[in-house]
């Protein structure tokens, strides 16, 4: 029952997306979007995206034992809630800042294999991280530039177990587990236009603090429809090590990204 109990919780827990995101550094996807002129002063992006993410690794809550897990983004998606991700970017000239969001929430239910004790068991988890970062451009020319990033990044992931029925006192019982932690991170992104119309993007970026290690990275193919907005395709994968009393998150997610590039 306790194993089952905390594959419920993780399957439908850990989305770090989420989870997430995000992050993590996905802020070249908020490439700038002119690759023939030089602009001056600040240049906005803001770029909601979807992460048809999977996840594979280990996890824990509530010091249960560590349940191992490899799920597909369509094993997730039914249990998924709500989801948000969005990033955006600030640059003037070689400096930029950067911030990335992803937000998930997802939830399952089920009844209990006797219904004596409970006769249902609800599981409810929600994900949140958060990147702040700046950059500067080591090569900076019309057709693209690379750039090197440092942040830092807030993780907080919680996971709430509730029993209803049966034999409890007053037909409820619920529990919930939770982390919150920051990673600093440092890394590469940059972005190269080989027409004016399409371009690639990538990201690297590695660290740590709460977490013995934060990793992202992704490449992606973009297309400009005109000077405000852009539309890029591509693959990420993120991995987070975090473990502290009875939480555990070692986990890689990974899967194809599609974003929107709106320019100002």
């Amino acid at each position: 029952m306790k194993n089952g109990i905390a594959c419920a919780a993780i399957l439908c827990g850990i989305l770090t997306t989420s989870a997430a995101a995000q992050a993590a550094d996905l802020t070249p996807l908020t490439t700038d979007q002119k690759p023939v002129e030089t602009r001056s002063g600040w240049e906005f992006t803001v770029a909601p995206y979807f992460w048809m993410a999977g996840m594979s690794g280990n996890a824990g809550v509530f010091g249960l034992p560590t349940v191992h897990m490899n799920e597909s983004f369509s094993d997730i998606l039914p249990n998924l809630d709500f989801g948000f991700m969005a990033m955006g970017e600030a640059r003037n000239g070689r400096f930029s800042l950067f911030g990335d969001v992803m937000y998930t929430k997802l939830s399952a239910s089920d009844a209990t294999a006797r219904g004596i004790i409970a006769d249902n068991i609800e599981v409810t988890s929600k994900t949140f991280e958060g990147l702040i970062g700046a950059g500067y451009a080591v090569i900076d020319e019309p057709q693209g530039h690379l750039d090197v990033v440092a942040g830092a990044r807030l993780w907080s992931a919680s996971t709430k177990i509730s029993f209803s029925g049966g034999l409890l006192p007053g037909g409820f019982l619920s529990r919930e587990d939770s982390a919150t932690w920051v990673d600093g991170l440092v890394g590469l992104k940059g972005n190269y236009f080989f027409t004016p119309k399409v371009f690639a993007t990538g990201w690297g970026m590695i660290g740590a603090g709460g977490a013995d290690l934060d990793w992202d990275v992704g490449a992606g193919l973009g297309y400009k429809f005109n000077e405000t907005v852009s539309a890029i395709a591509g693959y990420r994968a993120l991995g987070v090590d975090y473990s502290h009393g009875g939480f555990v998150m070692d986990v890689v997610e990974q899967g194809p990204i599609l974003g929107l590039a709106i320019h100002f």
